[in-house]
């Protein structure tokens, strides 16, 4: 079993007037096989968490650490930490000119690898997986994220997190902006990479709507930078029911 570890966080972020902090001493434990939902309001930290692991050069770690088996995922560069199984699907994923949906994953697969996949299992296993998330087979021809609606980019991410088979996924409000439909069918992508693997899942949201398909067995609440409450499935739903004023009213 592999453990992804954060100890007493403080990140600040970089702005044009200087370091504002934003995290403040965040701790959780993510086992392997274990899927954890951080949830707050909007301007609660969340983000900072994901794009922190990630290795987001906008970010300052100011104290604490991130390790991976007793690892140093902090010293570790970006590459470094997707070729040691961390992954984040973002909130807002970027546009690649140039570059087509295959090419990238294949490339990307064999960087983490450190060997190229066998070109027929690996067409044999893209295809399968994008006919579970009900991509045409002309997406993969398509420059990466270019031109892509929001369903579009988020099936992409899942996507990847099926062919790349990563040890942990950061998943940053994969939720925003898809309809039923689609969100069913992201739920659904990575529920199979749940059932396939020993994947353990960190879910960033602010609602509680994607819980319903993707069920975690841990609840953290973050607030002001900290998590102030922990629990299990049934604190996702009284955040259901009673929203975040009664946090809020106690943040400092």
């Amino acid at each position: 079993m592999s453990t992804l570890s954060i100890r007493d966080l403080h990140v600040s972020v970089i702005t044009d007037g200087g370091p504002r902090e934003i995290l403040r001493g965040v701790n959780l434990d993510l086992n392997s096989g274990e899927t954890h939902a951080v949830m707050g309001p909007n301007g609660s930290g969340k983000s900072t968490l994901a794009y922190t692991i990630s290795g987001h050069p906008r970010y300052e770690v100011v104290s604490g650490s991130i390790t991976l088996d007793g690892e140093d995922v902090l010293a570790m560069s970006v590459d470094e930490r997707a070729r040691a199984g961390l992954f984040l699907a973002m909130q807002y994923p970027v546009e690649v000119p140039g570059i087509t949906v295959s090419n990238f994953l294949r490339t990307a697969k064999t960087a983490i690898s450190g060997e190229a996949p066998a070109l027929r299992t690996w067409v044999k296993d893209m295809r399968e997986s994008m006919t579970n998330l009900r991509m045409d087979s002309s997406f993969s021809e398509r420059n990466v994220n270019e031109g892509f609606s929001g369903g579009e980019k988020k099936r992409h991410e899942i996507l990847q997190l099926e062919l790349l088979k990563p040890r942990f996924a950061v998943l940053d409000e994969t939720d925003s902006g898809l309809d039923v439909d689609a969100l069913k069918v992201v739920s659904e992508g990575v529920n199979r990479a749940l059932g396939s693997s020993d994947l353990g899942v960190l879910l960033i949201t602010h609602y509680t709507r994607i819980l319903r398909y993707i069920e975690p067995q841990f609840v953290h609440v973050m607030v002001n930078g900290r998590i102030v409450e922990e629990g299990g499935p049934e604190l996702a739903d009284r955040l259901e029911s009673e929203g975040y004023d009664r946090f809020l009213e106690t943040a400092v």
